[in-house]
């Protein structure tokens, strides 16, 4: 019986991993046929490295993702740049520092911040964010690269901590304590064993911060301006996401411009993939040394 319990255990955990393994095939082949089309069309250089994004143009429509492409690129890692060293620093107070008490309701915060919905952040990002912007440095308006960096950096802070901590918990006890035995500081141990010991789980809130802040639209659609404009920090922008969410509802079915915001897409999924894969060989090299 129980023999017969573990052969239906392992097949049910295989019919689910295969099953996410297969919608994860789907989606990637859906987004390969309908946005190659595209692609072809257009043509693959004028397409990734065109500087004009005017889809709506009928006589002489122009879709150069550039722009938008950059702009992704930047948002993200200005948003790991602020998000991941806040969140891990987070985690290790959290993790070896904190009184219980005081870590208990810093855990409860993060875990509430969690909770809310990208809607609301970029609500407080509008209201709030892009008035002090455009006040303090005498900006025409706030909207800005720099405002949609901020409010990505604070929506990937709670999973960066969660993950983080979780992989300074699994950290061996001896290895902290062997490190004191050698006469180093809690401080010195806790950035040169703990922390390289949790590289890998480090890793993976990382790559899940910045598959975040890439696939992020409706809080940047509210505090990035939606301008297609080369980036720069205090200039209104748009990135591959929020070009989606415009103007997704516009484009006639089976159209170009249709086609194209579908090609959007895919160059999103094949940049993630390759952040990801990229992530992965990483953390097997610091396995292996």
């Amino acid at each position: 019986m129980r023999r017969t319990g573990d052969r239906a255990a392992r097949l049910f955990f295989f019919l689910c991993a295969l099953t996410a393994v297969v919608l994860l095939l789907l989606i990637a082949a859906y987004l390969i046929l309908s946005g190659l089309p595209a692609i072809r069309e257009i043509g693959l250089k004028n397409f990734l490295l065109g500087r004009v994004w005017d889809s709506a143009n009928g006589e002489n429509p122009q879709f150069g993702i550039l722009p938008l492409l950059l702009t992704s690129i930047y948002g993200a890692a200005g948003a790991m740049a602020l998000g991941v060293p806040l969140g891990v620093l987070t985690a290790l107070f959290l993790a070896r520092a904190a009184p219980k008490r005081v870590a208990a309701a810093v855990r409860w915060l993060v875990r509430l911040l969690a909770g809310v919905p990208s809607v609301v952040c970029g609500l407080v990002g509008m209201t709030v964010l892009v008035p002090f912007l455009r006040e303090r440095l005498d900006l025409p308006a706030g909207d800005s690269l720099l405002a949609a960096v901020i409010v990505l950096a604070v929506m990937i802070l709670p999973s960066v901590v969660e993950l983080s901590e979780d992989a300074l918990a699994a950290v061996p006890a001896a290895y902290e304590e062997a490190s004191l035995a050698l006469g180093a500081t809690e401080a010195e141990t806790w950035f040169r064993v703990s922390m390289p010991a949790a590289g890998s789980g480090i890793a993976a809130a990382a790559a899940l911060g910045i598959g975040r802040a890439m696939g992020e639209a409706m809080a940047i659609l509210m505090v990035a301006g939606n301008v297609a404009n080369m980036p720069a920090p205090l200039r209104s922008v748009r990135f591959l996401t929020t070009g989606i969410a415009m103007e997704l509802g516009y484009a006639a079915a089976g159209s170009l411009r249709q086609q194209a915001l579908f090609s959007i897409a895919l160059v999103l999924f094949v940049i993630i993939l390759l952040i990801n894969i990229l992530l992965h060989l990483a953390r097997g090299r610091g396995k292996g040394s």
